[in-house]
C-alpha cells in the first residue's frame, strides 16, 4: 500500500513546513475574500481562483496524467468537487453571514471530521474516548461563538452553520486525497486536475446564477491583488504543498497545525478588517481548541 511517498527523515521534516506555511497563508484567505464579497459573489471568487490557479499549475506542468482506470480519474474529480468547489462555496458563502475570526475559529475544527472520515473510509485510525470527549468541548466552544453575543445572533448562526458543513465536505476531500496518493501518481499534476474539476463545477454555478464577472472591476486595485493572492499562492502552491503534507506525514498530524490557524485569522482579523473580539469569543475559542487538543491525547 502507497500511503506515504517516502519516509525519510528530511522529508518528513519538509512535509512538517509545508503543511505549517499551507496553514499560515490559508488562515489570511479569509480576511482577503471577506475584502472581495462586497464586490463579487462567492462563485465568482471562486471561479477566478480556481482559474489562476489551474493556469499556474497548467503552466508548470503541462503533462498530462495517465491514470490506470476510470476509478482513480472519478477519485480525482470528486476531490475537486469536494475540496475545490463545495468546500470553498460553502466557505465564501459563510462569509457573507458571519465574521472572518468565527469561520477561521470553526474551520480550525477539521481534524475531527478527517480523523472520523479516515476511521470509517480508510480504516486509518481508531476514535478513542479523547476524541469524543474533545469533540463536545470543541462543539460547546462553537456554540459560544455562534450564540453567545446576542448582538451578533442576527447574522452569526446561519454563517455558523456553513462553516462547519464546509469542513464536513473537507473531511471526504482528505479521503479522496489520501486514495489518489495511495496510487502513486505524481502530486502537482493531479491536483491540477483537481482544479480543472473543482472549476468546472464552479463555472456551471456561475452559469445557473446568471451572473458574469465584471473584468473591468476585476483587475482594479485592490481587487486584483486579492485574487492575485487568492488564486497563484492560496490555491496553486498550497494545494500543492498540502497534498504533498498529507502524503508524507499523514492526516492526523498534518490536521494538527490546523490548531494554530484561529490565532492568525482572529490577529489579521481585527488588524484588517476591524472585526471586535469579545470575552465570550475569547471563551468559545479557547475551548474549541482545547477541545482538538484533548482529542489528540496519546494519539502521537
Amino acid at each position: 500500500m502507497k500511503d506515504s511517498i517516502v519516509v525519510l527523515p528530511k522529508m518528513r521534516l519538509l512535509g512538517h513546513f509545508s503543511v505549517l506555511i499551507t496553514m499560515t497563508f490559508w488562515s489570511v484567505t479569509f480576511i482577503s475574500t471577506k475584502l472581495l464579497l462586497p464586490a463579487f459573489t462567492p462563485t465568482q471568487i471562486l471561479v477566478v481562483r480556481s482559474t489562476f490557479g489551474l493556469v499556474t499549475l497548467w503552466l508548470i506542468n503541462p503533462k498530462r496524467v495517465k491514470y490506470a482506470c476510470i476509478a482513480d480519474r472519478l477519485l480525482v474529480a470528486g476531490a475537486g468537487f469536494s475540496g475545490i468547489f463545495l468546500y470553498y462555496y460553502l466557505e465564501n458563502t459563510a462569509l457573507l453571514f458571519t465574521t472572518a475570526s468565527n469561520v477561521g475559529v470553526i474551520v480550525a475544527t477539521v481534524p475531527f471530521f478527517s480523523m472520523l472520515a479516515s476511521h470509517f473510509f480508510l480504516k486509518e485510525d481508531a476514535l478513542k474516548k479523547s476524541y469524543f470527549i474533545g469533540f463536545v468541548i470543541s462543539m460547546i466552544g462553537i456554540s459560544m461563538l455562534t450564540f453567545g453575543d446576542s448582538a451578533s445572533m442576527q447574522i452569526n448562526p446561519f454563517g455558523d452553520f456553513l462553516a462547519l458543513l464546509a469542513i464536513m465536505v473537507w473531511g471526504f476531500y482528505t479521503v479522496f486525497t489520501r486514495l489518489i496518493a495511495r496510487r502513486g501518481y505524481p502530486n502537482l499534476p493531479v491536483t491540477r486536475d483537481m482544479f480543472l474539476y473543482g472549476l468546472i463545477a464552479q463555472v456551471v454555478v456561475l452559469l445557473i446564477e446568471h451572473d458574469p464577472i465584471d473584468l473591468h472591476l476585476l483587475v482594479s486595485s485592490p481587487y486584483v491583488y486579492h485574487f492575485l493572492f487568492l488564486g497563484l499562492v492560496a490555491s496553486a502552491f498550497c494545494f500543492v504543498s498540502w497534498n504533498f503534507g498529507l502524503r508524507t506525514i499523514g492526516v492526523i498530524k498534518s490536521s494538527f497545525y490546523l490548531y494554530a490557524s484561529p490565532v492568525i485569522t482572529i490577529t489579521f482579523a481585527n488588524l484588517v478588517l476591524g472585526e471586535s473580539f469579545t470575552m465570550m469569543d475569547s471563551i468559545g475559542t479557547a475551548f474549541t481548541i482545547s477541545g482538538l487538543l484533548i482529542s489528540e491525547f496519546k494519539r502521537r
